[in-house]
Formats: structure tokens, C-alpha cells, sequence
């Protein structure tokens, strides 16, 4: 593409060269640049992109784009206020604005967006619909998983997934934005059809994240000045600042809605029926996965897609059958026992795990978990102090160590534990193997913590680790 086209509405401070170019790509890691592209110099917490134009350069890079003043002579430099809104801005032109072409869900929220988008997903899909899917468990197409480094990636990635629906046949694209994605200028250049508020909570303040709650909320508003229709949860304390502040049609929902709700166990399946007694009055809705919170992401889903056309038919059919990885999970329900994965990994989210596991009034709660190292140290006594009060057993294991001593953390996590009912079994695979070999009938085994991960870091290396491939073999080798 013309470099020319690749700028257009580009706010810069100067162009120094010929910007009458072609250009082969947009790069923003040096060691990925290729003949003729351009290099955008993004700055984070740890690096500096300006720091590798010279690489960059030798590489083949033809264009930098950066904050700095900077001239190198035969190149073209593009001298501009924020490097990141820059990029977003070149990545809509380079793949013609992909967004405007799809329907496009955007979920924003402290929690709960995991999961309303795997909702929404079940229920189009189910009228045959293809629909792509972009957030934390990574880039979803079909069967296949593109893992991401981020819930939100950097806006070139979602402008080249977004585009890569299209090329798929997709009609819908559902996305996570992150607070930090929002902020980060990644969903820039995107109005979205739709955005979703699910709830705002203490979450993501450090100096890499968000300075204060309210930093960290201002960002969650960003959303809905560029999407066309929000749906807001006005059970939430925050629902009237982002309303007040929106400039899009709002749509809303709250469990006032909600008639008849019970916790139910439904072909071996722990999840929540209820009546909605809105206009829409639909009686007997049955999600798969349990939990009050998850009424809240099924009504958010339900809204969305009852303003899209989706038939009642469709929306029940998809509720029936949601399943999210690594969100309460369910991965085993035999007679005898049951196997949940989940992603619980702090105090609150741990909290409401067992809360909600007990309304199905297991024999035991078993819960197998660890910390994860280089992490707030205040996480661990939570999660070991919560764990052993709403458990009846608990083994205490690995997480991600990362650069901390296993050890060591599980100390941390023992240290605040007052009654007497765990084990440690620092080797995780072990841990639940023990929890298999000494399960009850009646038992609900938690393997938390890891959720949707198929890793385990330790020591900055990656290690294989799908705990659902190591609860199959364990089982097939009982």
C-alpha cells in the first residue's frame, strides 16, 4: 500500500523524506521487521522501541514512526503526539477498516467479560452464524486458537484478526476491551455496534496498570463514546457515572429482572435456571455454568442479542450449551466426583468460586491452587486464608513460580491458614493426582488458578501444562 493512504487522517507533528512510498507492512518489534515496511517505535514499561530504529532499519524498514525528533538520512521519519494512537490509526488504513464490515460486540467490565463473550458467541453460533471472538483466552476462529499476550492485543492484531474474519466469512466479531486496551489506544479507530458493561471493581492499580480506581474507570468509559448502542448493568454502583457520561443509545439490564432463580444440576452439569420477566418474558432459561454472576453475563448476552434479531430459540439453545475454558469449568462429571478448572486467582474471585460450589451441596470441596510468583505477596495470604475457610480440603501447590522460589510462595500462602485442612504437594501434576486418588463420592474437585492456561512459567521458560490433558491421563492410568 501507498504510504501516502497508510497516513491518511494520521495526526503528526512533521513528515521529514517522501512519504510516496510503498510500504509491505506495519512492524512494531524490530526483530520482526520486513523489507519496506515501517517501524513504529511504541514505548512500555520495560522498553523503548526508539532504542532499535537502527535495527530496524538494517532490517529493512524503510518508514519510522516516532515520537522523537529524530533524522536519519534516506529514510522517512514521522514525527507524531502519541506513537501507539499513531499506529492504531495506520493499521485501521492498512486493512481498510475491517470493523466496518462485521457486526462488532465489544464486553468491558472488571469481570464477567471471559465469559459474556463465550455466551454470545454460543447463542450466534447456534444460528449457524461464524463469528470470531478476540479476548483472553486468545483469538478464537472456529476450532482453532491463536494464543495472545494480551486480553486486548496492540491495535495492529486486532485490525489483522478482525480483518482475517472477514476473509473467514464471519459475521460477527465479539472482542474483550481491556481497560488497558481502551486506554492503550489499541481499539481506536473502531466504532463498535455494541458495547457491554458488565460490573467495575477494585482491580489493576499499579504503576504499570492504572494510577487510581478512578484512572482505571475512566478508561471502562472510553468505550461507550464509540460504540453505537450500550448495555449497561445498572445493578452495578458505577452504572449512572458511565451512563451520565456515555454518548451512545443505552440499553440496560439487572437482576430485578429475574424471576425464579435456582442453582441446578442439569445431565451431571452444575448451572442456573431462571424466568426473565421483561418485554421479552422467557421462562425456564437453563445456563451451563454456575453461578449468580453468570445470570448477570446470560442477561447481558440475552439483551445483545434479542437487539441483534436473534430468536428466543436461538438465545435458549446457546445458554444450554456455553461452555468456558477455564471459567468454572466443568472437565470431569462422573458418579463419583466432579473436576472444575478455573482461573481463580485472587481473594475475590476465589471467594466466589467456593460460594458458589457449595449452593450445589457437594459432599467435599476439594481445592487444589498455588500463587503466582512475582506477584503481590498480599494475594497469596488471601487466597490460602479463603480457601482453607470455604474448602473442606485443600492441597497447596505450584502455580506460575516464575522467578520466585516455589517454595517460598507456598509458605506465604500456609502462613495466614489457620485451620487444619490441607496438604502440600509442591509438584502440581502431583497434586492432582493426589486429589484424583483420594476423591470421595460426592466430591467437587478445584483445580485453581490456571483456567484457560496450557503453561506453567518457571524461571522465564514456558513449560507444557493443559491440566486437562494431565486429569485424562492420570485417569486413563488409574
Amino acid at each position: 500500500m501507498n504510504l501516502n493512504q497508510v497516513i491518511k487522517n494520521l495526526k503528526f507533528k512533521s513528515i521529514l523524506g517522501n512519504s510516496n512510498i510503498e510500504i509491505s507492512d506495519i512492524i512494531y518489534d524490530s526483530r520482526k521487521v520486513v523489507r519496506n515496511s515501517v517501524f513504529v517505535c511504541l514505548t512500555g514499561a520495560n522498553f523503548d522501541g526508539n532504542n532499535f530504529t537502527e535495527q530496524a532499519i538494517n532490517n529493512g524498514a524503510t518508514v519510522i514512526v516516532t515520537e522523537k525528533d529524530i533524522k536519519i538520512p534516506g529514510i522517512c521519519i514521522i514525527t507524531v503526539e502519541n506513537s501507539r494512537e499513531a499506529l492504531a490509526t495506520m493499521s485501521a488504513n492498512f486493512f481498510d477498516h475491517p470493523a466496518r464490515k462485521l457486526k462488532t460486540i465489544a464486553i468491558t467490565g472488571t469481570k464477567g467479560k471471559t465469559s459474556t463473550s463465550f455466551m454470545i458467541k454460543c447463542i450466534l453460533e447456534s444460528t449457524g452464524a461464524k463469528v470470531g471472538l478476540i479476548g483472553t483466552i486468545g483469538y478464537i476462529l472456529g476450532e482453532k486458537i491463536t494464543d495472545l499476550n494480551n486480553t486486548t492485543p496492540e491495535s495492529y492484531e486486532v485490525q489483522k484478526y478482525l480483518n482475517n474474519m472477514i476473509e473467514n466469512g464471519c459475521k460477527y466479531a465479539v472482542l474483550e476491551a481491556s481497560s488497558l486496551g481502551l486506554k492503550n489506544h489499541r481499539l481506536d479507530n473502531i466504532i463498535f455496534d455494541y458495547g457491554i458493561f458488565t460490573n467495575f471493581s477494585n482491580d489493576h492499580i499499579s504503576k504499570n496498570e492504572h494510577e487510581n480506581l478512578q484512572e482505571y474507570l475512566e478508561s471502562k468509559k472510553i468505550l461507550f463514546k464509540n460504540c453505537k448502542i450500550g448495555i449497561i448493568n445498572t445493578d452495578d454502583n458505577h452504572a449512572q457515572e458511565i451512563i451520565s457520561d456515555s454518548t451512545c443509545e443505552i440499553k440496560t439490564y439487572s437482576l430485578k429482572n429475574i424471576k425464579n432463580m435456582k442453582y441446578v444440576v442439569k445431565n451431571n452439569i452444575m448451572g442456573m435456571s431462571f424466568d426473565l420477566a421483561s418485554n421479552l418474558n422467557i421462562n425456564n432459561i437453563f445456563v451451563s455454568v454456575p453461578g449468580e454472576f453468570n445470570i448477570y453475563n446470560s442477561l447481558a448476552s440475552i439483551i445483545l442479542c434479542e437487539n441483534l434479531g436473534i430468536s428466543t430459540e436461538n438465545i435458549i439453545s446457546g445458554l444450554s450449551k456455553v461452555k468456558v475454558k477455564g471459567r468454572m469449568e466443568n472437565i470431569i462429571n462422573n458418579n463419583k466426583f466432579q473436576i472444575i478448572i478455573d482461573y481463580a486467582h485472587n481473594y475475590v474471585s476465589m471467594k466466589s468460586l467456593l460460594e458458589t460450589v457449595r449452593k450445589y451441596n457437594p459432599k467435599r470441596i476439594v481445592t487444589v491452587f498455588g500463587a503466582g510468583g512475582d506477584r503481590p505477596k498480599s494475594r497469596r495470604y488471601e487466597m490460602g486464608q479463603i480457601a482453607s475457610e470455604l474448602s473442606d480440603f485443600c492441597i497447596i501447590t505450584d502455580d506460575n513460580p516464575r522467578f520466585e522460589d516455589r517454595n517460598s510462595i507456598i509458605q506465604d500462602i500456609v502462613s495466614k491458614i489457620t485451620k487444619n485442612n490441607y496438604i502440600i504437594i509442591s509438584n502440581r501434576k502431583e497434586a492432582i493426582e493426589y486429589s484424583i486418588k483420594n476423591s470421595q463420592d460426592g466430591d467437587v474437585i478445584i483445580l485453581a488458578g490456571k483456567g484457560h492456561e496450557t503453561y506453567q512459567e518457571i524461571s522465564g521458560v514456558k513449560y507444557e501444562f493443559d491440566e486437562r490433558k494431565i486429569v485424562n491421563n492420570i485417569l486413563e492410568n488409574i
